[in-house]
């Protein structure tokens, strides 16, 4: 009989796994005890290993993808088994393929009682004017109702959300209906404005919201512009020559340095709107036939804009499982908990020469960093406090005092936890880090190994960084900023010095940890690290 494997769960966090890659095919044989796949928590990638024997029929969830825990995995069972009552969602695909055809079918039906646009009416929407823009306020309207407007004529100013900016018509005819008062705003794709035919009825338009079936009439004719319409919007080239262009138009050509004598007009009589100069190529400019023209040209601005430079590419990385769950965590710890920050200045002096007296003896190699745990594991058990987690209605102490020690990896960064950390030495401490470490860079930690963290510790030093602040890696209260070792000069009983100082940043939850319980955490941790001999008492 076929059995059904589900998306496990994997740590106490995970909602959802990743199949990093699969080692079974389907129709391969699965024995118990065979890896099936590598599936990706939010917490590290684990091998997963099948519980039963057989041929895999199934495999719910492709290389790459996600799928919440409990949902179908795979289905093993002897081949050529019928699965096809255990697939889950096996009979919900024709029924949303049989949704989708009513849904067409219905299409026609609703743009049939739809209002039409009438002939040569245009209904101009909101436009987003930046990547960030969700609605835009009328600033000012240079046209009224009734108003004549020619393409390239300013409508209005629109606010966005970085500036105002000038808003041309890409029409002809008659303001029929403002959609928005001056002063008021609206959501981008909404009714900004109708131009039309004078006369024109469109309250069935402005009804619909704009949102109403694609005009079937003809368009309407083009009338001529007159010639001295014309001449009030010209400007006047080198040679003597007049150009038709719009005021916004000859604004943006100069502010990019376009020759304007070197574009080619899409409005009326070759008029120049605002189209034409964001979209122009400086390739793309007319041949001048006549020597005389020809040599104008040739020392134009529009070389300004032929720049020799190689584009950079722009790329996009899916992210992965682990980096989503660092982003919704963090955010989460930031938002919901009030952080406060402390800090201290270590004299590392005594540190530096208890390091040397240590590594001294045999098999035996102690970090700077091993020696911060190790003090942050004593002081924790004299604070209580600062080894306590925020849980709503109540605060829990926890009896262990489990360090996580944060450690970075390509897709971002893990905490591996060293359990019972005020019970161990030098070099348990030293072995566990460089092997959970290790393991974590090549995703070889067991979930397991990065839960149940009690406090954690952030260390930059090794980069040069002196000082910096964490984000609380929850549910611990706190978390440790340890920065580099710097060589300065110090104050020695009243002389001036060379010493070693390290800088250590304490992020409180303010809700567990009181600022006089924080500092008298720090107080204690900073007479260790400046007096060494005191842990072993």
């Amino acid at each position: 009989m076929a059995e059904v494997i589900t998306m496990p769960r994997l740590s106490d966090t995970m909602t959802e796994g990743k199949v990093s890659k699969w080692h079974k095919k389907v129709g391969d044989t699965v024995k118990e005890g065979d890896v099936l796949a590598e599936i990706e928590t939010d917490k590290a990638v684990q091998d997963f290993e099948s519980e039963f024997n057989g041929t895999l029929l199934y495999i719910g969830t492709e290389e790459g993808s996600n799928s919440p825990v409990d949902s179908v995995l795979a289905i093993i069972g002897n081949a050529g088994e019928d699965i096809s009552g255990l697939v889950s969602g096996g009979n919900s695909a024709p029924q949303t393929e049989e949704k989708k055809e009513e849904v067409a079918v219905s299409a026609p039906e609703v743009s049939a009682v739809s209002a039409e646009i009438p002939a040569g009416v245009e209904v101009i929407t909101m436009p987003r004017l930046s990547d960030t823009m969700t609605e835009g306020k009328v600033a000012k309207w240079h046209k009224n109702v009734g108003d004549d407007v020619k393409e390239g004529d300013i409508l209005a100013e629109i606010e966005t959300d970085k500036a105002v900016q000038d808003f041309e018509s890409e029409f002809k005819g008659t303001l029929l209906y403002q959609g928005v008062s001056e002063g008021n705003a609206t959501n981008v794709d909404e009714i900004l404005a109708i131009i039309g035919p004078a006369g024109t009825d469109v309250s069935a338009i402005v009804a619909g919201g704009g949102k109403v079936a694609a005009p079937v009439a003809t368009e309407a004719p083009k009338t001529e512009s007159a010639p001295a319409v014309n001449a009030t919007v010209s400007t006047t080239t080198s040679t003597g020559g007049r150009i038709n262009i719009s005021p916004l138009a000859k604004k943006m050509a100069s502010e990019k340095g376009i020759d304007i004598s070197t574009v080619k007009g899409s409005g009326d009589n070759g008029r120049i709107v605002k189209k034409d100069i964001e979209n122009y190529q400086p390739s793309a400019a007319p041949v001048q036939q006549t020597a005389a023209v020809s040599t104008s040209v040739a020392s134009a601005p529009a070389a300004q804009v032929a720049m020799n430079f190689v584009a950079g590419e722009t790329t996009e990385t899916v992210n992965s499982q682990v980096r989503n769950i660092i982003a919704k965590r963090l955010s989460e710890s930031k938002f919901t908990a009030p952080h406060y920050y402390l800090m201290v200045e270590i004299n590392m002096d005594k540190a530096i020469e208890a390091r040397k007296e240590l590594n001294s003896l045999p098999d035996t190699k102690v970090s700077f960093n091993d020696m911060v745990i190790k003090a942050t594991a004593l002081a924790l058990r004299k604070h209580p406090q600062v080894n306590s987690s925020w849980a709503g209605d109540k605060i829990i102490h926890h009896g262990n005092i489990n360090v996580g020690v944060a450690v970075a990896i390509p897709d971002g960064l893990v905490v591996p936890v060293l359990k019972n950390a005020d019970y161990m030495n030098y070099n348990q401490i030293s072995a566990s880090v460089k092997d959970m470490a290790s393991r974590a860079k090549s995703k070889g930690l067991k979930a397991n190994e990065m839960e149940g963290s009690t406090f954690s510790i952030s260390n930059l030093g090794m980069f040069g960084i002196e000082t910096f602040t964490s984000i609380i890696n929850q549910p611990n209260s706190c978390i440790l900023s340890v920065g580099a070792i710097i060589e300065k000069p110090v104050v020695k009983n009243g002389q001036i010095v060379v010493g070693n100082t390290m800088k250590l940043s304490l992020a409180c939850d303010h809700r567990v940890v009181d600022g006089a319980t924080g500092a008298q955490f720090l107080q204690t941790l900073k007479t260790y690290l400046e007096s060494p001999l005191t842990m072993l008492l």
